[in-house]
């Protein structure tokens, strides 16, 4: 007699020689360990895109360094995505590429000592050169320095006006510049903690600039984003600051009187484990016990390095045709209203 155990049998994957990535993704659904939760991740987010859900995406991690910036960029242009939240540096180095500029494959087995002598930076296996990579600094700063410095900006609001900058003078198109194209908002609510930071002080430094940003109202425009919405997927690239800044919206919103259930979908790709109590590898399911994802949350963690799995997943989605999905508008100006 069969149990309530024994009722879906592990399908050995077959390999087919015009097999496809998107129906490769839905026969590893079926087999076990992290491919299954792969295809569970690629079958979670098609169904995000195909119901009323507005889509947040937490990037971290030096993804753009690694070359993914044009998969952010397809995610963001075809709208997979609604709402970017990521750190300083991954848009310092978009900034990088979209000026033209690259980054370069290295080994982590060198002599770093020597790599600072000639101005080289390492991330793992990448490398840039800090000579470009100050110019860039420069630009930020000169690009701050043009702002108004009578009043403050969010994050959203002056990545917006650096990717309309980048726009008219970029090589080619990267992160914020389709951003700014596609009307996506992006929040950097760490931007302090990256080249960012530092160009808009070196600027203030030199009494070229006051500019200050105004994070708070980057959890008021986020929350509202997330009250404006039908429900709400989340999507985490490694965790950090933008993980849990998606992950507040909820709370935030059932604080000021709006009840709300908590995010309806979660998928998240970390390499991080839960039991060392860090943000970045806490599971999905602890997030409920804080209220930040719903008590009846579809979700999927997959342990992997998302250099593996991003490309897979958007090759896979670029396939679906979700052209007449539900999508909220946003109307950017210094105020962000959602329609």
């Amino acid at each position: 007699m069969k149990n309530k155990f024994l009722r879906a049998p592990v399908a050995p994957l077959s390999i087919r020689k015009k097999s496809s990535i998107e129906s490769l993704l839905g026969e590893m659904e079926k087999t076990a360990f992290q491919g299954r939760k792969l295809g569970e991740a690629f079958s979670l987010w098609k169904r995000m895109l195909k119901e009323r859900t507005t889509v947040f995406l937490g990037l971290a991690g030096a993804l753009i360094p690694a070359g993914m910036r044009k998969a952010i960029v397809f995610l963001i242009r075809e709208r997979l995505i609604d709402c970017l939240v990521t750190t300083g540096a991954n848009l310092f180095h978009d900034l990088h590429e979209i000026l033209g500029k690259h980054h370069y494959q290295g080994t982590p087995l060198i002599d770093d000592v020597e790599l600072r002598r000639k101005k080289v930076d390492r991330i793992y296996d990448v490398f840039a050169s800090d000579i470009q990579y100050t110019y860039d600094d420069k630009f930020i700063t000169e690009f701050a320095n043009s702002l108004d410095q009578k009043r403050s900006y969010s994050t959203r609001e002056f990545f917006y006006l650096l990717g309309k900058r980048l726009s008219s003078v970029g090589k080619r198109e990267g992160i914020l510049t389709a951003a700014y194209k596609s009307k996506v908002p992006i929040y950097s609510p760490a931007l302090a903690d990256s080249s960012f930071g530092i160009a808009v002080a070196l600027g203030r430094r030199k009494k070229e600039n006051s500019l200050s940003f105004d994070i708070i109202k980057d959890v008021l425009e986020t929350t509202d984003i997330a009250v404006a919405a039908f429900s709400t997927g989340v999507i985490y690239l490694g965790g950090g600051t933008p993980k849990n800044f998606i992950q507040q919206t909820e709370v935030t919103a059932t604080m000021m009187r709006r009840k709300h259930p908590g995010h309806k979908y979660a998928i998240q790709i970390t390499t991080d484990s839960p039991q060392w109590g860090g943000l970045s590898g806490c599971s999905l399911e602890e997030g409920q016990s804080w209220g930040k994802i719903s008590k009846e949350a579809k979700m999927v963690t997959l342990h992997c390095d998302a250099t593996i799995a991003l490309p897979l997943l958007v090759t896979a989605l670029a396939k679906g045709n979700y052209q007449n999905r539900k999508k909220p508008i946003f109307i950017m100006g210094e105020e962000l209203r959602v329609r």
